[in-house]
């Protein structure tokens, strides 16, 4: 999978870009605070439709274009898709709400001209980026976590994202009810109906995340190994608030370094062991007017060589890890969809030793078309510069190295 055509209208700081995109290796080159990271963000945005950057839809919008009640942001792209090529276009649109001076924010989606529900068109553009600001993803709350494999199926987990929209919903209905029945009282059989709705849909969310990160693991600590120079063994760890393995009576939990195989579980034995812990917990989440446990509070853990990154890794190790968990990423889409995605990395090579550098770069090759930004070129290869494609960026403008020439 790649792009063709890229077109930004009142994205960031761009307020209009309209450019051809080539295949294999691009260079994005220029200062801090040019617009590189907003065009890997943009790309990313067709694939996501969230920002991993931004706190709100509403910091998308060109900060001039968005002093007037109106305003759009659109990111338009074509892009190939094995023999099929494809239009996909997002708008952000801030509008009058019709009663007080405040403004509403709404986003939509269109494929190939037809305006679509975004659960429908969820894995028809891949990505993968990586930011540096996503080192948080290890050594951040476990809510960034679950947002990363959130992200990372929504593209390839056919129906992930509709569930998950569906679990946040019903998990907030069931959390209100839940308040009500400790301020108030009643009686506890309401929660019956929610709790068939929560697990209905939190089964799908943990039974994806187990093959998920299964399937993962295999390929990142692959990537690791070589990486570190076979120095460091990287193992990664889903720990559900609610496991559908049952605890042995007894016995003390397994240490991080046995890691259980929870794939032989079904839809519907998952659904059934969540919805009666549940039942079991219901005094106590009344007492306490909230869901105690289910998908929206899982956690991941990653250990290299038996330390837990997240709390004794070095900034060094953190780096490497995120690098060969978006490297692995990038196999783990392609193996599901036959496709690979385009590869996002905003100055990868920074604070990685040479040989780490040539190891990263050797691993793109393979990839359909990968978008590299960075402030110094020299940082990478004379072979991989004099093979790749070379925009310059500057103050919300793109010339290619061919214009810059001509």
């Amino acid at each position: 999978m790649y792009l063709t055509h890229l077109s930004l209208t009142n994205f960031r700081n761009y307020a209009r870009l309209d450019i051809e995109v080539p295949t294999g290796s691009l260079l994005l080159v220029g200062n801090n605070a040019q617009g590189k990271t907003s065009l890997l963000e943009a790309i990313y945005f067709l694939a996501s439709f969230v920002s991993f950057h931004a706190d709100s839809d509403r910091q998308l919008i060109n900060f001039i274009a968005g002093r007037e009640a109106l305003a759009v942001a659109r990111i338009s792209a074509h892009f190939q898709c094995g023999r099929e090529a494809h239009k996909l276009e997002a708008r952000i649109i801030q509008e009058p709400n019709g009663f007080d001076q405040a403004s509403r924010l709404r986003k939509e989606v269109l494929l190939d001209g037809v305006r679509r529900k975004m659960g429908e068109v969820m894995g028809a553009f891949t990505a993968v980026l990586f930011l540096p600001q996503m080192l948080q993803v290890v050594e951040g709350a476990p809510e960034g976590r679950r947002r990363y494999l959130n992200l990372s199926l929504s593209q390839v987990a056919a129906g992930y994202a509709n569930a998950l929209g569906e679990y946040s919903r019903n998990l907030s209905q069931r959390n209100a009810l839940l308040k009500q029945l400790n301020e108030r009282g009643g009686d506890p059989s309401q929660l019956d109906y929610w709790d068939a709705q929560l697990t209905t849909s939190g089964a799908i969310l943990i039974r994806e995340r187990i093959h998920c990160l299964q399937e993962l693991e295999k390929i990142a600590a692959e990537v690791h190994r070589e990486l570190t120079g076979g120095e460091e063994i990287l193992r990664m760890f889903y720990q559900p608030a609610y496991d559908p393995l049952p605890k042995p009576a007894n016995q003390y939990a397994l240490p991080l370094d046995a890691q259980p195989d929870r794939s032989g579980f079904g839809l519907e034995d998952i659904q059934a062991g969540f919805e009666a812990q549940l039942r079991q917990l219901r005094r106590e989440e009344i007492e306490r007017g909230v869901t105690t446990i289910g998908p929206h509070r899982d956690e991941l853990r990653f250990l290299s060589n038996g330390v837990d990154l997240g709390i004794y890794g070095s900034r060094g190790q953190v780096r490497t890890l995120m690098l060969a968990l978006k490297l692995a990423e990038a196999a783990w889409i392609k193996a599901r969809t036959e496709q690979w995605p385009v590869v996002l990395l905003d100055e990868v090579l920074a604070e990685l030793d040479e040989r780490r550098r040539e190891d990263l770069i050797s691993r793109l090759v393979a990839c359909e078309q990968v978008w590299l930004s960075t402030t110094d070129l020299n940082l990478f290869t004379p072979g991989f510069v004099a093979q790749s494609h070379l925009w310059r960026v500057e103050a919300g403008r793109v010339t290619s190295q061919e214009e810059a020439e001509a």
